[in-house]
């Protein structure tokens, strides 16, 4: 999949990124800098929400995964829960003030309250890889081109999407958030946050972010397969998003500007 090449400015601790090239009446968006929190590298960041005050993480591995409270405030962990050791953890959302996380390969969709305690499971066929809602919906993906509408009472699919950019599909969508009447959804692999119309599955715009990694200190074990951008949490009250990776050291709060914003 190709990526477009950004002209980036920086300035003092906030920088500014502008596309350079688009493709046709696909845009990649403008975004900047607002915030940066810190962010625990043992976190394998799968998914990522916010409520209120509270961001919730999950953190992936088979034998360390966990679903963990931060302050948004702060980055840092207010509770956690570690998870059982045959479990993967994947994507996360807030449903009617309850958690709901997925698991890869277990087929498993897990209901927690607010203490983090459980609460009852749904199966699911497949892989489960993010999770996110329109009010309506649940939304999953599996690393396919497709997402699932599924129903939050039962988590039968209700309908699927075929995500497209301009014709071709893509494919490897993982952690998802719905946000101005559209999802988005982090491509596994790549720097890269597929903005999609959830009725027709086209692709409205591409949210670049490899420049972030250039604002903080890559760690020693750093793996470009591994530590790859994932995670994505909108803040509906100031319209801004929260964003970063598996293992990152920093949590960024970034502004995006409109799909339908004119240059």
């Amino acid at each position: 999949m190709t990526r477009t090449s950004f002209a980036i400015a920086l300035v003092v601790n906030l920088f500014f990124v502008s596309s350079c090239v688009a493709h046709d009446d696909v845009r990649t968006l403008d975004w900047r800098i607002v915030a940066t929190l810190p962010h625990d590298t043992r976190h394998f960041t799968q998914g990522l929400v916010l409520r209120d005050d509270w961001l919730v993480e999950t953190s992936g591995h088979y034998g360390r995964s966990a679903l963990i409270i931060k302050s948004r405030a702060t980055g840092e962990t207010v509770r956690a829960r570690a998870l059982p050791q045959r479990w993967f953890a994947e994507g996360a959302t807030v449903w009617n003030d309850r958690i709901v996380m997925l698991t890869w390969r277990e087929q498993i969709a897990q209901w927690f309250d607010w203490t983090l305690q459980p609460a009852e499971q749904m199966r699911f066929d497949g892989e489960g890889w993010g999770i996110t809602h329109d009010g309506r919906s649940l939304i999953t993906s599996n690393g396919s081109a497709s997402l699932q509408f599924r129903r939050p009472e039962d988590f039968s699919i209700v309908r699927e999407v075929d995500v497209t950019d301009r014709g071709m599909p893509v494919t490897r969508l993982n952690e998802l958030e719905f946000a101005r009447g559209l999802v988005f959804a982090n491509v596994w692999l790549t720097d890269r946050i597929a903005v999609i119309d959830p009725a027709s599955g086209q692709v409205r715009a591409w949210l670049d972010l490899a420049a972030l990694k250039q604002a903080f200190e890559l760690p020693a074990n750093w793996s470009p397969t591994e530590h790859v951008l994932n995670g994505i949490a909108h803040d509906a009250r100031s319209d801004r998003f929260y964003v970063t990776g598996k293992s990152w050291p920093a949590l960024f709060e970034i502004e995006v500007e409109p799909v339908g914003a004119s240059r």
